[in-house]
């Protein structure tokens, strides 16, 4: 089968002139300075950006602190509800439209595009909207003694930190591009988005889509660019929080760069170089065919997608054999191809970066399947299993966040507990393994902000998520998401 036929409000979209949404309008921007935009299935540029100036920064975070004490603070708390889940509705009713546009800018399947980037950013966004009515304080007594016969009494307020600065990563643009903007939006805060300069359609048409659903002027701005842009809205006297998700060193800039302007406030959510742990007992074929699922979604550009995969000596030749064979099976092709089933890597950079790696493999391990480039147009290369020299080996430790799985066997439980918290990241992890009273027993010991048994990278907005040690600080979803982007007000009352 070959590529889907794009739809006209797409190639029309493709074909306007793209900036920046600021108080509730579409600007191209004022320098001339642009980003070329490239389809990662061929390489070929299919739009252009405007990179934004330090006076379309200003206007943004000037537009959304506005919002904030004004239009945005003046619905109430079930309006927001309403407007959101309205976003929600136009979001749903434009799909295919918004699929393809973050299919041509980050080679993800359409498929997947479809069924996941678009339909579960739809599901996020209701559960968001539906903690708009129920950001609640406590009431407390306190024990301070009574004189002449006064009383006392406290209680919480938990109240809007103000304009947030989100910026977002390449990877999954509008699913995580959701999560800062519902976050925002439903403690009564405003955001100014800033996307990746690879992926920054689609945000840009959602913008659109929010002011329809009736979000004011200036509570949901977008500008675009390069690093610079992002580092402007850190520094911003008027942003009070950021909300970051990328890489692990760029994440530890973010936050010293945001402690530094203003204490501000920031959540991060990093990298991971996230283990796979395939007890002696498991189901093979049902584990390997979990992992094919959870490696190599997307090219393997997923920051909780497992990398590392330890499996009990017993079962490591059977696993590492029948994954390079279910690989070897799948066939590549483009990302706007419903029948292929991997796809581009998102970016030029990113494919010398994965190439680096295969290098490395290929010159000091044993490749099981793959680490190679694919001879045709755009970002294409192998997925690919390499069996580690051992437990130093630095692809255990390097996060490649790419399709590139590093198996090393194990012996006995300790050992392989040691194996897996041996890692500066703890974003995510999985146990695989029939026994389910040994998985309850090793979780609480295993250094990582998600556990999962049986499965991996499943997220649920009713599940919080974010890392331990270097992959982040704060978390996602659930009611967790609140505390990051309100602040607690303690109020006493003698009487």
């Amino acid at each position: 089968m070959s590529d889907i036929q794009l739809l006209p409000a797409v190639v029309e979209f493709l074909a306007r002139p793209h900036g920046h949404f600021i108080e509730g309008h579409y600007q191209v921007g004022e320098t001339g300075a642009s980003i070329d935009i490239h389809d990662p299935s061929t390489g070929a540029v299919i739009s252009r950006v405007a990179e934004a100036c330090e006076a379309e920064v200003e206007r943004a975070v000037r537009s959304a602190r506005q919002a904030f004490k004004g239009a945005w603070a003046d619905v109430s708390p079930y309006q927001k509800d309403v407007v959101l889940n309205r976003l929600a509705d136009l979001i749903e009713a434009n799909t295919e439209e918004l699929a393809q546009l973050e299919t041509l800018c980050s080679g993800k399947s359409i498929n997947l595009s479809r069924g996941l980037e678009i339909a579960q950013s739809v599901v996020f966004l209701r559960y968001f909207a539906g903690w708009a009515s129920k950001i609640t304080g406590q009431t407390m007594t306190p024990s301070i003694p009574s004189f002449a016969g006064e009383c006392y009494t406290a209680f919480t307020l938990r109240e809007p930190v103000g304009v947030v600065a989100g910026i977002v990563p390449w990877n999954f643009s509008v699913m995580i591009g959701i999560w800062k903007i519902a976050s925002a939006l439903v403690t009564g805060c405003t955001i100014v988005v800033k996307p990746s300069e690879f992926t920054p359609l689609t945000l840009l048409r959602i913008a659109e889509l929010a002011t329809e659903a009736g979000v004011p002027a200036g509570a949901f701005n977008v500008v675009n660019g390069r690093g610079a842009v992002g580092q402007r809205l850190i520094a911003h006297p008027q942003v009070a929080k950021v909300a970051f998700t990328g890489s692990v060193p760029t994440g530890i800039d973010v936050g010293k760069a945001a402690m530094a302007a203003n204490l501000t406030r920031a959540t991060l959510e990093l990298g991971g170089k996230n283990a796979a742990a395939l007890l002696a007992d498991v189901d093979v074929d049902s584990a390997v065919a979990g992992i094919v699922q959870t490696a190599y979604v997307h090219q393997g550009q997923v920051c909780a997608s497992p990398e590392r995969l330890y499996v009990h000596r017993s079962k490591v030749d059977e696993v590492s054999a029948k994954l390079g064979a279910a690989l070897k099976q799948l066939k590549i092709g483009s990302a706007l191809d419903p029948q292929a089933q991997f796809g581009p890597l998102a970016n030029a950079a990113h494919l010398q970066k994965i190439l680096g790696f295969f290098d490395r493999a290929r010159a000091s391990n044993t490749v099981v399947c793959g680490a190679r480039a694919v001879e045709r147009p755009g970002y294409f290369v192998e997925p690919t299993v390499v069996l580690a020299n051992g437990a130093n080996d630095p692809l255990l430790h390097e996060e490649t966040f790419g399709p590139i799985v590093c198996v090393l066997p194990f012996d006995d439980e300790e050992q392989l507990l040691a194996l897996m918290n041996d890692s500066p990241y703890g974003l995510t992890a999985s146990v695989w393994t029939n026994d389910l009273s040994k998985a309850l027993r090793l979780i609480p010991r295993i250094e990582a902000g998600t556990v999962w048994v049986n499965m991996h990278t499943f997220l649920d907005p009713a599940v919080p998520f974010g890392g331990v040690k270097a992959s982040g600080v704060g978390r996602e979803f659930g009611s967790a998401f609140i505390e990051d982007y309100t602040e607690l007000k303690s109020v006493m009352i003698r009487y």
